[in-house]
């Protein structure tokens, strides 16, 4: 879509995702080495009781799910800002989902615009594990 084709409060669902431990704890070892993340034994001693996804991580995962959609993808030109709010641990086997939702729009010039897409995003108890805002540069209708 282009940046002309959204209107604030349109809304886009997110096929759901599910975080796999494997991909959880290569990632964490490779982008994200905190105990929290790698370390089994720390994990059960902490207070979540185990291991939990880098929010990063966690964040990627949903962000593919959403551009797979296509729904900016073709007249993307670059991503202006991210705002991340972690809101509640991510656990290897959680099935994440959730709805992208525009919040705002603002026409930069002829060519492209700014559509502030927020990603709301639920766990498997329906409980939200994060709020993100991304500014995204859009093209603009020839």
């Amino acid at each position: 879509m282009y940046f002309d084709d959204f209107n604030v409060g349109d809304i886009f669902p997110i096929n759901c995702i599910q975080i796999e431990k494997e991909k959880m704890m290569s990632f964490a070892q490779e982008y994200d080495p905190q105990q929290i993340h790698t370390d089994e034994a720390f994990g059960k001693e902490s207070k979540f009781g185990q291991i939990i996804a880098p929010g990063i991580m966690s964040f990627m995962s949903v962000w593919a799910e959403f551009v797979k959609s296509n729904i900016i993808t073709d007249h993307f030109i670059a991503a202006q800002s991210f705002r991340i709010d972690w809101l509640a641990p991510v656990l290897a086997g959680d099935v994440l989902t959730g709805q992208a939702i525009i919040k705002k729009l603002a026409p930069r010039n002829p060519y492209n615009g700014i559509v502030d897409i927020n990603l709301v995003i639920f766990n498997q108890d329906e409980k939200m594990v994060m709020d993100t805002t991304t500014e995204a540069i859009l093209a603009r209708r020839p």
